[in-house]
């Protein structure tokens, strides 16, 4: 689902530690780098606070998003690229999300053309595909 904020948002099929695992892996698999795992959840914790499971993957790879940032360089504010992984509740069972930027949402927040406006298009063709692969049901 995607909407006018430019996110997109899909539902999991499996837990939330294996899909972040499987896009981590997927991520790698495409030829990206991952480059942190953020987890939001932890530092909460940390502090005494309580949090869903709530993890941001960045990755990238430089030949993409070097053009980004080279026609605009307010662009590398939403580098790299980053895939939320994230817990709540759909009929009172947990429900993994993954959600992502989407290459419009990126070309119009930095009036992107031209190399950048085309990264910003292979970005999403690769996150994309990554999160349906993390979000499938198990295999049988």
């Amino acid at each position: 689902m995607s909407d006018e904020s430019g996110l997109v948002t899909i539902t999991g099929h499996q837990a939330f530690d294996k899909t972040v695992d499987d896009v981590c892996a997927a991520v790698t698999a495409a030829g990206y780098h991952v480059f942190a795992r953020v987890d939001h959840r932890e530092n909460a914790v940390r502090v005494g606070r309580e949090l869903p499971p709530t993890t941001v993957v960045l990755f990238g790879e430089p030949t993409v998003g070097t053009d980004l940032i080279a026609e605009r360089r307010t662009a590398g504010l939403d580098l790299p690229s980053k895939i939320l992984v994230w817990q709540d509740k759909e009929d009172g069972q947990d429900a993994v999300r993954l959600t992502y930027n989407t290459a419009d949402w990126l070309v119009r927040r930095h009036g992107l053309e031209r190399e950048g406006a085309a990264s910003a298009r292979t970005l999403e063709e690769v996150t994309e595909p990554i999160c349906r692969q993390a979000a499938s049901p198990p295999a049988s």
